[in-house]
């Protein structure tokens, strides 16, 4: 379905979607976004996935999307993450989905792996931070937070938002607007990136570098799948191979991507979440 790469990656073609599209095995699909997004960042994947007969959750963690909580109050990840935690708490005995997690999505994905392993047929992780235990270690957060060093100072980046007082850490963090593109979606198409501005909010930087997480006998059982987004300006290639060097997905493979692929690579991305679901079978 696509080129050999060196070290085991494929090359997603998006052009071969053609047929990849209908599916012989329809899977339920749980969506998360990274910081600042929300469940609006899924609308290409969500529509065209859904008309292909598939089953497509895309979920608002706190204080994201259309969540009105005040990203500020949200000091710690379990209250970040509890949307996530309490749809997969629903699901009935038996019923498993495919979780998939972009950017900072990622610690949603594997705070998930370790306490609803049972309930998660692959877990996907799509240009995401892919970290066994978290930020448990200085490397861990070396590899796992954003490398905008090229592009100036912290300051020069990110507004900051200070609720507990500037001689605290920041609550919130966004990147400036006029950054916005140049470091997210800089392979995406225009209309993309002129919604995500209207709709980007700051997002609850204390609590997602809180996240820590103890390790259970199920935290090797998920199947992982790395999808590395291959020109990324927010987490860099060099960061994406050491969470992949570290913590062996399955299976790994490559989109030409931005930080966006749901925007700059739609197609390839679907390709590939249906690639997976062939792979690892229907709903029950």
């Amino acid at each position: 379905m696509g080129e050999e790469l060196a070290e085991g990656l494929i090359e997603i073609n998006e052009n071969s979607l053609q047929t990849a599209i209908t599916p012989t095995q329809e899977a339920h699909f749980v969506l998360i976004h990274g910081i600042g997004g929300g469940a609006w960042c899924w609308y290409k994947i969500k529509c065209v996935m859904e008309n292909s007969g598939h089953r497509v959750t895309c979920l608002d963690l706190t204080s994201a999307g259309i969540d009105q909580t005040d990203p500020n109050t949200v000091l710690s990840f379990q209250d970040y993450n509890r949307p996530l935690v309490e749809f997969l708490q629903s699901l009935e005995d038996g019923q498993q989905v495919i979780l998939v997690g972009h950017s900072a999505g990622g610690l949603s994905v594997s705070d998930a792996i370790h306490k609803f392993g049972r309930k998660i047929k692959a877990a996907v992780f799509v240009g995401a931070t892919m970290l066994k235990c978290g930020f448990a270690s200085d490397e861990d957060v070396k590899d796992g937070v954003p490398d905008v060093s090229e592009f100036g100072a912290l300051d020069e980046v990110y507004d900051f938002w200070f609720r507990l007082g500037q001689d605290h850490p920041p609550t919130s963090v966004m990147v400036k607007k006029q950054l916005q593109r140049k470091l997210i979606y800089h392979m995406s198409p225009q209309q993309d990136s002129c919604l995500a501005a209207m709709l980007l909010k700051p997002g609850p930087i204390q609590a997602l570098q809180s996240a820590t997480f103890t390790e259970t006998e199920d935290s090797d059982k998920v199947p992982r799948i790395y999808i590395k987004t291959s020109r990324d300006r927010i987490l860099r290639s060099y960061q994406q191979d050491a969470m992949i060097k570290k913590w062996p997905p399955s299976e790994v493979y490559a989109l030409e991507s931005d930080h966006s692929p749901f925007f700059s690579a739609p197609l390839g991305l679907i390709e590939f979440l249906v690639k997976v679901a062939v792979t690892h079978g229907s709903d029950e």
